[in-house]
């Protein structure tokens, strides 16, 4: 029997099967991706090594993900889908604006913290490719601008805020933006979470008092 004959490829496997183990095969990808992200940074692990890493080749990467800087996207857009979600199983129902958008900038806060070089590496990535980079193509945005537009329509809703879905979408992106930038404050300056989490406290008050 040929050799070939004996190794089964995707494209020999049930379609159930193969998805599955594409979906394997990129969660390998990303887990790979995520460690050397941490210790290596953004520009030092390379394609080649994070497929070493996960044991694969570069071209099963590539078969996932368009280019590094898409890889290093997702794992922070899981990053924060994970934060949301937390953050909404802790929510309380009836809460106000203000408490909702901080639990979510504090959870980020909290969970970034502990992990300050892959935070570096989203920095150096923002820097290097520009505002697009950090805050028009990357999966993070679109989930934030989700969250936080979610949060300031019920506002709206419960009559506490005033606006018109174009005045939502901007303070939605300024929430975003002040909430990303005071990272740099953490890396940069030494400040804490606590610093962090009381410095975003006043910054939302000043944005959404522009809506009251």
């Amino acid at each position: 029997m040929n050799s070939m004959s004996r190794i089964a490829s995707d494209s020999d496997l049930p379609t159930s099967l193969r998805a599955q183990s594409k979906l394997k095969t990129r969660r390998r990808v990303l887990d790979a991706a995520r460690k050397l992200f941490m210790e290596r940074g953004y520009e030092a692990a390379t394609i080649r090594d994070i497929a070493s890493e996960a044991g694969l080749s570069t071209g099963a990467v590539f078969a996932s993900f368009i280019d590094k800087t898409d890889l290093f996207n997702v794992v922070m857009a899981e990053d924060f889908q994970r934060q949301v979600e937390a953050t909404q199983e802790a929510a309380r129902p009836d809460a106000k604006v203000e408490e909702a958008i901080l639990a979510i900038f504090e959870a980020g806060y909290r969970f970034h913290g502990a992990q300050l070089p892959l935070l570096q590496a989203a920095v150096s990535l923002s820097w290097s490719h520009g505002l697009g980079g950090e805050f028009g193509d990357r999966p993070s945005f679109g989930l934030a601008m989700d969250a936080l537009g979610d949060i300031l329509a019920r506002g709206v809703e419960a009559g506490e805020l005033k606006g018109d879905a174009e005045q939502l979408r901007l303070a939605a992106e300024i929430l975003w933006d002040t909430y990303v930038s005071n990272y740099r404050r953490a890396l940069f300056d030494g400040w804490d979470v606590d610093r962090l989490i009381e410095r975003i406290g006043q910054q939302t008050r000043l944005i959404l008092s522009s809506l009251r």
